[in-house]
């Protein structure tokens, strides 16, 4: 599993933003698809809350990556 660091520039990243700046979906709309279909973990549980607001050390894992939130 790929480990990556995402360093917050404001109090907390909405779920579906946090995956597409990272380029870990094309759009918006699939990112909203990924967290519906339950394919998004968010500190070792199913995330289906597409604005989860996600803040300093929250783990989300998405395929093969786990994204530490800084």
């Amino acid at each position: 599993m790929q480990e990556q660091e995402f360093s917050l520039t404001e109090e907390y990243i909405h779920l579906i933003k946090l995956l597409k700046l990272l380029g870990m979906v094309e759009s918006g709309a699939d990112a909203k698809v990924v967290v519906e279909e339950g394919l998004v973990e968010c500190n070792n549980e199913v995330e289906y809350r597409k604005r989860k607001k996600l803040k300093g050390g929250d783990v989300v894992v998405f395929k093969n990556y786990r994204i530490k939130i800084i």
